[in-house]
């Protein structure tokens, strides 16, 4: 009995390990989109009155959860009937994150012309403040589904050769761990203003160390959030360029045949991917906006 006991113990500690060992190797996979995921919702969840910013994050979190508890066994169950879909969804999410990234390098360097905003600004009632904040939740959580999918398929490829219940145990962690520490983290940027204030009022003398501090916090927020926006659009880059190199066969073959670091080859795939996509876009949107903008001539008598 004892022996049976000690026996289970052992195949335990192994899953775990097996767990432990496997969920490094997503980690990693999945690092890259979090990184645009990091910098997508420290720039949807600031913005607000300082007093709304973390039930803000706090709401946008627990539709993150939800997004995650829908996409989790729909993922599981593709992988175990259907895996082939896993693959296109994959592929599809690569065009996605490549379109993306090039449409922020595009509007980078072609930004568009912002139409002039009225210099009156109508005061809005507590009611219509509170349908806008509701709105821009619902948008990102939307934002958030979609590289959630990214993530928990991006997760899933990775162990897609392991036995069912170290794939559910393996990406349900990395897709917990990626909502508490991206929104964790989101929480610290979005206050550090605040708490650079409190710094600064700490004492009433001036130019003391927590007056340099608090104001270097301040100061330093925006060009936080500019600096993550930078670092995903490199990821987005990344990541997309990895799932096409692999599961792309010619372009896999392309990749051996180039003499290239892999890091760059598959910024550059990614980069060219969404370069296409965006052109396919452009002239879609071009060609449908003069189909409608196009004025019916009157027939000729």
């Amino acid at each position: 009995m004892a022996s049976g006991f000690f026996a289970i113990l052992d195949d335990v500690a192994t899953l775990l390990d097996d767990v432990a060992m496997i969920s490094k190797v997503a980690g990693k996979k999945t690092a890259g989109i979090l990184g645009d995921d990091l910098a997508v919702n420290a720039e949807k969840a600031s913005g607000f009155a300082s007093s709304r910013e973390l039930p803000v994050l706090w709401a946008i979190s627990k539709g993150s959860l939800l997004n995650k508890l829908i996409i989790l066994p729909i993922a599981f169950l593709l992988s175990a009937f259907l895996p082939t879909v896993i693959t296109v969804v994959l592929l599809l999410g690569g065009f996605y994150l490549a379109y993306e990234g090039a449409e922020k390098i595009y509007e980078y360097f072609v930004p568009h012309k912002e139409k002039k905003k009225s210099a009156v600004v109508e005061a809005l009632k507590e009611g219509d403040l509170l349908e806008l904040e509701k709105k821009k939740v619902r948008a990102a959580i939307i934002t958030d589904f979609i590289l959630s999918v990214e993530i928990v398929i991006i997760a899933l490829s990775t162990v897609a050769d392991q036995p069912l219940n170290i794939q559910v145990v393996v990406v349900s962690i990395i897709a917990l761990v990626a909502t508490i520490g991206v929104y964790g983290i989101v929480a610290l940027i979005v206050r550090m203003d605040e708490f650079g204030y409190a710094l600064i009022n700490l004492n009433e003398e001036d130019n003391t160390l927590s007056d340099k501090i608090g104001m270097f916090l301040v100061r330093a927020l925006p060009s936080v959030i500019k600096g993550l926006t930078v670092i995903g659009t490199i990821a987005l880059m990344l990541v997309s360029g990895g799932i096409f190199v692999h599961n792309l066969p010619f372009v896999h073959h392309l990749a051996e045949g180039l003499n290239i670091p892999s890091m760059l080859f598959e910024f550059l795939t990614g980069l060219i991917f969404g370069a296409v996509v965006l052109l396919v876009m452009k002239v879609g949107k071009s060609s449908f906006g003069k189909k409608d903008n196009k004025k019916t001539l009157p027939e000729d008598k």
